[in-house]
């Protein structure tokens, strides 16, 4: 599709308030749901990140996996568990959950990200002590899925302020040097 310079110009005169207001500033995106799942979906969500980022506004993007974490439980012939719509993570689980979030989808996503022109770093909440957690209690125990006791954003600040997307996992590490699974929602709040 064509856009005319005088469409492009009205969509810029549109958009240079909030260029203004958010350039320099920090967003934090969290990513997930039909947005991963769909390739136009995400391409589009890649697109307007590096746009965001061109134009000056640091992007932060926390995502999750849920998708492709069951997949890969499944590949290895274990039935994904879910108690009041949470996943349970046992011992197994939350080291299946370390590789397919730190790994294989953070990659995917920082791969995608420069494919677009943008810059981007895979990291997740265990690289620098960035995020802690501490065992989220429930009615029923859910094993490794923790929620966020404390944030270290230097790691994020440094990143961003060297031009780059921190694309985190929501991965989290615990006192004890348990691992933990952390929602995306609580992460990225």
């Amino acid at each position: 599709m064509q856009i005319s310079n005088i469409d492009r110009a009205n969509i810029l005169v549109q958009a240079l308030p909030y260029i203004q207001k958010y350039a320099g500033k920090t967003i934090v995106v969290k990513y997930g749901g039909n947005a991963m799942i769909n390739k136009e979906l995400k391409d589009a969500v890649m697109r307007d990140i590096v746009l965001m980022q061109l134009v000056g506004i640091n992007v932060v993007l926390v995502r999750g996996g849920g998708p492709e974490i069951s997949e890969m439980l499944r590949r290895i012939g274990k039935e994904p568990k879910f108690i009041a719509g949470m996943r349970y993570t046992d011992e197994e689980t939350v080291e299946i959950v370390q590789q397919v979030l730190a790994g294989k989808v953070n990659k995917a996503l920082v791969q995608l990200l420069e494919s677009h022109g943008g810059r981007a770093i895979g990291l997740c909440g265990l690289d620098g002590g960035m995020l802690k957690a501490q065992k989220l209690q429930a009615e029923q125990d859910l094993g490794y899925v923790g929620e966020i006791a404390a944030v270290d954003t230097q790691i994020i600040s440094d990143a961003t302020a060297n031009g780059y997307v921190p694309v985190i996992a929501t991965v989290a590490g615990g006192d004890q040097g348990e691992v933990y699974n952390v929602n995306a929602d609580i992460a990225a709040a």
